[in-house]
């Protein structure tokens, strides 16, 4: 996507946004509750027409695409089917109008692990449940790409596993995977790379390696003072911490623990210091210039409760959203 812009009267959804995500990765969609993320998502699907900018899926808007169903699947929404269907039902509905074989249809209920419920009636289903049959339903015409919202929502811990290997064995057939989540943890693991907006804009984007920052080391021994000084002489950049200790650019815990040694220093702490997601997320989100300038704002202009706004860009085949 490119400048994408999204305004429901003073309200700025989405802020000239910019970001593209490559086929055969997983790309997570981070940001606060208002943050603009689902109203990104559906202007990718011309649900929400932008005010300015574009949002395209493979060089192309979503209402260009000749074949939807078996470009991008969508599962914005674990409840968007009728309640007194059965799940094999709705999925027949829209393999009929897609034109996608019923075979389709039961392949996906086995691959998503729902089989036995296919013919129970959805409004029944729980919620882990709903989203196995949102995501088949996302995946009835084998896309190349992914919008998913949320995916994980409902699903217990065995079935957050299955969701994260899932997506990890898409992503290994070169599939192009967008996932807005807020489960932090969760996503760290099952991400390539990190889009993290507020206010509608860009606040870091790019591989989960690169955004962790430089490797860092923590370091506590009998004299603190004494072993600044044997590092800084054995080349190491080490400056006293906060909480006692000293933090030591490297990613080399040998080393540090060799020159110590040398030093005749004996050390009571030394741990590699991870950049975790959440510490990341936070960081980034809760700095003054990124909070949520919406909140408290009456929306004038926004569409109703349930209504679908839209908006981006994606890749496929080779290429990037």
């Amino acid at each position: 996507m490119r400048g994408l812009t999204k305004n429901f009267g003073s309200l700025v959804a989405v802020d000239h946004l910019d970001f593209s995500v490559e086929p055969g990765r997983v790309t997570g969609f981070l940001g606060p509750n208002g943050a603009g993320k689902t109203t990104t998502l559906r202007m990718l699907l011309g649900l929400v027409r932008p005010t300015s900018g574009t949002a395209t899926i493979g060089g192309s808007t979503y209402h260009d695409l000749a074949r939807p169903l078996r470009t991008v699947g969508a599962a914005l929404e674990s409840s968007s089917f009728h309640p007194g269907r059965s799940g094999r039902d709705h999925l027949r509905v829209l393999a009929a109008a897609g034109g996608i074989p019923t075979q389709r249809v039961d392949e996906l209920l086995e691959l998503v692990g729902i089989p036995a419920a296919a013919r129970q009636r959805a409004g029944g289903y729980s919620m882990g449940m709903r989203q196995r049959l949102a995501l088949a339903a996302a995946l009835l015409g084998d896309p190349q790409v992914l919008l998913l919202d949320e995916p994980a929502n409902g699903l217990d811990p065995e079935g957050i596993r299955w969701l994260r290997q899932f997506l990890r064995h898409l992503a290994a057939q070169g599939k192009t995977i967008l996932v807005s989540s807020h489960m932090l943890s969760e996503v760290e693991q099952t991400v390539d790379d990190v889009v993290i907006i507020a206010n509608g804009r860009s606040v870091a984007q790019g591989p989960m390696d690169s955004l962790r920052g430089e490797p860092t080391v923590f370091v506590r021994a009998a004299d603190d003072a004494a072993l600044r000084s044997v590092l800084l002489s054995g080349g190491m950049l080490a400056e006293p911490s906060p909480e006692g200790g000293l933090t030591v650019k490297t990613h080399d815990l040998a080393r540090v623990g060799e020159l110590a040694f040398a030093g005749g220093i004996p050390l009571h702490e030394l741990r590699a210091l991870a950049s975790d997601l959440e510490d990341l997320f936070f960081r980034l989100t809760s700095a003054p210039e990124h909070r949520n300038r919406n909140l408290g704002a009456a929306p004038t202009g926004a569409p109703p409760t349930g209504a679908t706004p839209a908006g981006a860009s994606l890749t496929q085949d080779g290429g990037s959203i």
